[in-house]
């Protein structure tokens, strides 16, 4: 899809398993079930979205998925690898790039199933994958994701962020930032506290990257919000106000962790938010 002279595509890591009631928080099951529907072990298949931009000349991807550093008991929990979907390295491999073509990642925040695949093992040790990026990231979320809460801790993953500061390669941000023309990082506190949207302009349009802000279409009522979020009572401020902009601005919509739906039009119909899918190839 082209915004202007900016074209992007939207790839992904493959699926993921997490749990159906953490991923609602205090919205019951009988109700967030009839949207995404519960395995034996109450996790539900979510998918690990990456978009991919060419412009200028270069080639951006941001996020990364959770890469194949994973051990076999978090492999297990979060049912990663284990289906024939091909993974992020095979779709830009599809397209014919390669890691040594992307010249800049950006980092969302630093939780695993956003940034695992910016690093690979080689010769027994986490090296950067794309080895000619330049990685971006919140100043703020590298200094967390160094120093977690007990209670987030488990989303992050050393060997994901370390290799990047030990070869040179963070870009660090401080605050909202135009990173490439057309292409700006929003920080959007809630699911925690340095988590930056994206917003895509060119042509006339815009599309934006709601993230964690709004993983799924299945949480766009505002109330429906995540248990992992830091700042919940943030998250739904924010909420309100980036839904109703894209609904109101004809914006189109990116879903991190949607996998039947990673793109849509969202419009307001009597007081609640209903989405009309767009494929994004």
């Amino acid at each position: 899809m082209n915004l202007g002279d900016l074209e992007f595509h939207i790839l992904s890591d493959g699926p993921f398993f997490l749990d159906g009631g953490a991923m609602f928080g205090v919205i019951p099951r009988p109700l967030w079930e009839k949207k995404a529907a519960p395995d034996s072990r109450n996790r539900i298949r979510l998918a690990m979205n990456s978009v991919l931009i060419r412009t200028g000349g270069q080639w951006v991807l941001i996020e990364t998925g959770a890469g194949n550093k994973l051990d076999a008991k978090r492999r297990d929990i979060f049912g990663i690898g284990d289906g024939p979907e091909l993974r992020l390295p095979q779709q830009l491999a599809a397209r014919g790039l390669r890691p040594e073509d992307i010249s800049l990642v950006i980092n969302t925040h630093l939780h695993f199933d956003h940034c695992g695949g910016n690093t690979r093992f080689e010769g027994g040790r986490a090296v950067p994958a794309f080895p000619n990026a330049r990685y971006v990231v919140q100043r703020g979320e590298l200094d967390w994701a160094r120093n977690p809460s007990e209670r987030d801790r488990g989303s992050y993953i050393p060997e994901n962020f370390e290799p990047i500061a030990e070869a040179g390669k963070w870009r660090l941000l401080d605050g909202d930032t135009e990173i490439l023309p057309g292409i700006e990082l929003i920080v959007v506190p809630g699911h925690n506290r340095d988590m930056q949207c994206v917003r895509l302009t060119g042509g006339g349009k815009t599309a934006f990257l709601f993230v964690d802000l709004v993983p799924t279409t299945a949480h766009l009522p505002l109330h429906w919000i995540m248990s992992f979020d830091l700042y919940p009572m943030l998250t739904l401020e924010n909420k309100r106000t980036w839904i109703a902009q894209a609904a109101r601005d004809r914006w189109l919509c990116l879903f991190s962790h949607d996998e039947k739906v990673p793109a849509a039009y969202v419009r307001e119909v009597d007081g609640k938010y209903e989405f009309d899918p767009v494929i994004v190839d």
